[in-house]
């Protein structure tokens, strides 16, 4: 969960997109509107979608239609024979051809947001809470098609299946206030739904040291220096043992979260959990900060340089045209020794299969449920597309087939992973094609793999239902007001933050000027308002 945009692109996204011209409620046009500032607060939906029936429209298939899919987080360089075999079973049950578009860490938040400012021939869009398309502000522009309008209830018509799949805390996050009023706006995965920051073991490596898991469990991050340097005299110059996604690691060491609504300024704003009890306040209450100006943040970019001076963080991390491909690469071929990792149940039994090493994932903090979690990964169809409703039918099918989720997700069986006694072993063209599992769907529908428990997805359900969820669940920051200065605050961040959380710069001389641009950027007005709306919501929860 994880990322940082351009300058060109935390403009495009903050003073919204720049497509232009009326539309009606609809929006059929495929641009997104700049000119509406607010939203219909008002219309709660005539159909409430949790109360859709299994009583589905009968659709007319009967003319083909090409639907196009962008998807995040992607490596996949070779899909030819999974969407043979894809667009083989699509055509027989919805008469669709696919072409899916493998957006990857280091492209995705650049190109979606390019091609929905430009209304493209897209008909499915991944967005999120934390990507450059993020899900709340783009719905309130117009990009997405509001899946329950009472008019034209896409979910009771042509997936009362999907939604009945999905648990409680997924269906409501995705209720949110769009250009069409109070809706869903997005099919929410049924993934990790709940958050847990891990580091992510090298233990293969680890245990070649004479070090065990164990080991690290006892230590935080302001004392893994002695096993950094062992491992990095061990290995060599070139050996960076510490890979780390700069704004997650900051997130892990602070106790910090995700402000939703925030994701486009590199996460200007903070709220800090209880990291022994995330359903009680944290050490600021109830209270949204600016993270860069915090006690705890200084402490974290200056041990960040100490390691970074000490040839244990890869300069690439500081890049961010390098450092999330550069990240994903180093992992899967195990060239590191502690890496950060936003967790999912059996994370490491996959993560060992494809890296050929043992990983071993120790937490952070307990797992927790909050706005950002509950949107983590979703799919959103496009005011663009010509074809909502196939669009709809195809969303429904993936999330209730497991022959297709498994297809498209792991591949051709006998190519990409091979059955043993019913569970996926991956072979190496699993290398070619491997989308981003947590980001296309309900996972639950995939086999297990080779190594975990037979009741893994019995277990997942129950693991991720008992997490609790932080007091101000459910509440989403609106940017409208503070547009203006989010666009610069945008820039300021864009120049400092990555540079400061991977310890390319160093921050006794860097982090002054990063605050007192800040300063002179309006960040007090903005934490201002996203207090008055976060205690608004607390104040009116549960009425």
């Amino acid at each position: 969960m994880k990322k940082v945009v351009s300058i060109i692109l935390t403009l495009v996204l903050v003073f919204s997109l720049a497509a232009c011209g009326s539309k009606d409620n609809k929006n059929t046009s495929g641009k997104v509107d700049n000119d509406k500032q607010t939203t219909n607060t008002g219309d709660t939906g005539a159909k409430a979608t949790d109360a859709a029936t299994d009583t589905a429209a009968t659709p007319d298939i009967s003319e083909p239609v090409t639907l196009k899919w962008y998807l995040d987080g992607s490596t996949v360089t070779d899909d030819k024979e999974v969407l043979a075999k894809a667009n083989e079973y699509l055509k027989e049950k919805l008469n669709v051809t696919l072409e899916p578009i493998w957006g990857t860490w280091g492209d995705f938040d650049t190109n979606s947001v390019l091609a929905i400012n430009g209304g493209d021939d897209v008909d499915i869009y991944f967005t999120s809470s934390w990507s450059a398309n993020e899900y709340n502000a783009f719905a309130k522009k117009g990009a997405w098609v509001r899946l329950d309008n009472p008019d034209n209830n896409l979910i009771e018509k042509y997936a009362p299946e999907l939604w009945k799949t999905l648990p409680t805390v997924l269906t409501d996050g995705a209720k949110i206030n769009g250009s069409d009023g109070l809706g869903v706006y997005a099919v929410p995965g049924y993934k990790d739904i709940a958050t847990q920051n891990c580091w992510d073991i090298n233990a293969t490596l680890l245990e070649k040291y004479g070090y065990t898991v164990d080991d690290i469990k006892k230590l935080d991050y302001y004392s893994f220096g002695d096993i950094l340097k062992k491992v990095k005299d061990g290995e060599g110059d070139d050996f960076y043992p510490l890979l780390v996604e700069g704004a997650v690691l900051e997130r892990m060491v602070d106790n910090s979260i995700i402000v939703t609504g925030d994701a486009g300024t590199n996460n200007l704003l903070s709220y800090y959990i209880n990291p022994t009890d995330p359903s009680q306040e944290g050490s600021y209450g109830n209270k949204i900060l600016s993270k860069f100006e915090t006690p705890e943040y200084k402490k974290f970019v200056e041990k960040t340089r100490e390691y970074f001076n000490a040839g244990y963080i890869d300069p690439a991390m500081g890049n961010a045209n390098q450092a999330n491909d550069t990240r994903t690469a180093k992992q899967l071929s195990g060239q590191y020794l502690i890496g950060t990792q936003s967790y999912s149940l059996g994370y490491e039994v996959q993560a060992s299969s494809e890296r050929k090493i043992k990983v071993e994932m120790v937490p952070s903090t307990p797992a927790y449920v909050d706005t950002t979690s509950s949107q983590g990964a979703m799919m959103a169809i496009s005011t663009s597309s010509k074809n909502p409703e196939r669009a709809m039918m195809f969303l429904n099918l993936l999330n209730t087939d497991p022959t297709l989720f498994t297809l498209l997700d792991y591949g051709v069986e006998g190519t990409h992973y091979d059955l043993k006694d019913g569970k996926v072993v991956f072979t190496d063209k699993r290398a070619n094609y491997q989308p981003w599992t947590n980001g296309m769907g309900n996972v639950t529908q995939l086999p297990p793999l080779d190594g975990q428990d037979a009741n893994f997805w019995d277990n997942f359900k129950s693991y991720y239902g008992s997490a609790k969820s932080i007091p101000a669940l459910g509440w989403a920051f609106d940017p409208t007001s503070v547009e203006t200065e989010l666009g610069s605050l945008a820039n300021v961040a864009a120049e400092y933050a990555l540079a400061l959380n991977t310890g390319t710069v160093d921050p006794a001389t860097e982090l002054p000027k990063f605050i007192q641009k800040l300063k002179d950027n309006s960040i007090d007005k903005v934490v201002e308002e996203a207090n008055t709306q976060l205690a608004d919501y607390l104040a009116n929860k549960g009425k």
